[in-house]
């Protein structure tokens, strides 16, 4: 989830995409269908919490500070997760040294579950306005080690809430990352906070395919870096949030709403 306006921008519309091929041999090998009461915590199994404003807000300078509060990340006992971005003084200091006066949430499974390849995929209905940044995403488990972005990174899903009906996919990597990004972007006929939609990738040794509600909307192989490493080929974990500002979507403005509220319906990961 890098603060960049992706250089390599392949704009589609959905209708008229390929359908993603179907796979009889892939077996679900690990989902979370959020089944829990109205006001629960995330499945601490499958989930961990990721709180704070980070380095340098995550390295983007963002302005929320993530908590472990149900008043930012709960199950609403209607089968779906809920994070949600206030605007509040979490009583956390920001990068820039005030305190951050927006809360929201992140998860992540690095602590519990790791992949390499397979379909991954989230049904979900996006927040919006100006400031707002979803995401669905990866990063390599070895970023402890080489750091970013030598440890890979791929986006599955964002978005920028002013710009409510495009979502963006794109691959960070050693000499393709921030601005550099290497993505694709595809378009909706209808704002992405109105309904839920699906957004997949299909990971494989040196192919990356994404799709959303069944639909390819970019390719990506090594034939694509110019001669730059592929990053892809190792265990990475799933990351959820609920960002608010950041270099690439700017601050919140007067007509931002509050409280925003990104909808999960499911996460699962398909294997064989």
């Amino acid at each position: 989830m890098s603060s960049r306006r992706v250089l390599l921008v392949l704009a589609a519309v959905l209708t008229a995409l390929p359908l993603a091929p179907a796979s009889a041999s892939a077996a679900v090998v690990w989902s979370d269908e959020f089944n829990g009461p109205a006001g629960g915590a995330p499945d601490q199994s499958k989930w961990s919490y990721e709180p704070g404003n980070g380095s340098n807000g995550w390295g983007n300078h963002e302005l929320q500070a993530y908590t472990t509060r149900r008043e930012n990340v709960s199950t609403n006992g209607a089968g779906q997760l809920v994070i949600t971005a206030r605007r509040e003084n979490s009583g956390v200091q920001c990068w820039n040294g005030q305190p951050c006066q927006y809360t929201s949430g992140k998860l992540i499974t690095k602590n519990t579950r790791t992949f390499t390849y397979g379909k991954i995929e989230a049904r979900m209905k996006l927040p919006t306005g100006k400031g707002i940044w979803p995401a669905f995403w990866m990063l390599g488990t070895d970023i402890g080690q080489v750091g970013w972005p030598q440890c890979g990174e791929i986006d599955i899903m964002e978005n920028i809430g002013s710009v409510p009906n495009t979502v963006h996919g794109t691959l960070h990597g050693p000499g393709y990352s921030g601005a550099g990004g290497i993505g694709a972007t595809v378009q909706n006929g209808r704002p992405f906070h109105e309904e839920f939609h699906t957004f997949s990738v299909d990971w494989s040794p040196n192919r990356i395919v994404w799709s959303m509600d069944g639909r390819v909307y970019q390719t990506r192989t090594p034939a694509d870096l110019g001669g730059r490493q592929w990053v892809f080929n190792h265990p990475f974990y799933m990351i959820l949030n609920l960002a608010v500002g950041g270099d690439w979507p700017g601050s919140p403005d007067g007509s931002t709403q509050f409280p925003q509220q990104l909808l999960v319906d499911w996460v699962r990961v398909h294997q064989g």
